[in-house]
């Protein structure tokens, strides 16, 4: 039996169209977001100045008093973000007809939740540098890296999970809690489990990270991630970065970990002790049916002696069980 259906010649072009329109929109986006809020020309006292404005309330600074310089700075801002805002309202029409397709060609979804976080952790250049999306919404990425549906792999979850994988150190940034606020005030931490944030409807968003990179998270960040060594396998390899569409009809990019690594991760979380049970059944078929597809329609992601020789002791034994039964 086989372990991807392969997505049509119609679905391929959609993702093709979907993922070339979302970097030009995001793109400028993350203009707009690397702009001041806005400069102005303010008069004090009689006399002209340039200001930076900080939000919609008008604070904001003075840049000092009105020059030919400043002038130009004025027009080259103002210039560069009309440009911006034409780009990014030019490519978010078809942006929407492409996700709509998506959405209505049956391709991989996301949870409507889900959406909102990652594009802004992309607007915000987080993604792959610093948050890597490791949690069940990854299937979604993976199905289009191999193109086509996995066939036996769970693909629900009414969470998110993201690892914090930046190697430079951000002290004394928030940017985890700035992101989680900005895409929803009601975010507040839990008190119980200190990783985890929830908003208003529940809905559970929570940060892993590996003890080679717990210190480079600052410390009045949050929510507080606990090291976990198992995370250490998931920054091995080659990330998967692609786009896929969420149940509300939006898109979102998604990077994820090596396929291969996440694969085993989830076959060694499938019978790791302090597993919620409820879980390991799942872990084990999204383990067992990712690398099936990656056997069978992933080359790029090599399950041969190069690989073989780079895994770690404790994931050789769900490795050979697996070749076992294939």
């Amino acid at each position: 039996m086989s372990a991807v259906k392969p997505f049509s010649d119609e679905q391929l072009r959609t993702l093709i169209n979907l993922r070339q329109r979302y970097e030009v929109w995001m793109d400028a986006e993350r203009s707009l977001t690397s702009m001041p809020y806005d400069l102005r020309r303010k008069t004090v006292s009689g006399n002209p100045y340039l200001y930076e404005i900080f939000d919609r309330s008008g604070n904001g600074k003075s840049l000092g008093r009105w020059n030919d310089d400043l002038e130009a700075t004025f027009t080259a801002y103002h210039d560069e973000k009309a440009a911006a805002k034409a780009q990014r309202d030019g490519a978010r029409e078809v942006l929407d007809e492409s996700a709509r397709l998506y959405r209505a060609l049956r391709l991989p979804l996301l949870s409507s939740d889900a959406g909102p976080l990652l594009r802004e952790i992309d607007r915000r250049g987080l993604l792959g540098s610093h948050l890597l999306v490791v949690g069940t919404n990854a299937m979604a990425a993976y199905a289009v890296e191999a193109a086509g549906a996995l066939i036996g792999a769970p693909d629900e979850t009414e969470d998110f999970d993201l690892a914090w994988s930046a190697e430079q150190s951000e002290e004394p940034a928030t940017l985890v809690w700035d992101m989680l606020k900005s895409v929803d005030p009601t975010f507040t931490v839990n008190t119980e489990r200190n990783f985890q944030a929830r908003n208003s409807k529940a809905y559970e968003v929570e940060i892993l990270v590996a003890p080679s990179r717990a210190g480079s998270m600052s410390r009045s960040d949050r929510p507080k991630p606990v090291p976990l060594p198992e995370q250490e396998w998931l920054l091995l390899g080659r990330p998967v970065d692609q786009v896929v569409g969420c149940r509300d009809g939006t898109p979102a990019r998604i990077v994820a970990p090596d396929p291969r690594w996440f694969a085993l991760q989830k076959l060694w979380m499938s019978e790791k002790k302090d597993r919620n049970p409820l879980k390991r059944p799942k872990d084990r078929r999204q383990g067992m049916a990712l690398l099936n597809a990656i056997s069978e329609v992933m080359p790029q992601y090599p399950l041969d002696q190069d690989f073989e020789s780079t895994m770690p002791g404790e994931l050789v034994p769900f490795y050979k069980a697996w070749q076992s039964v294939t």
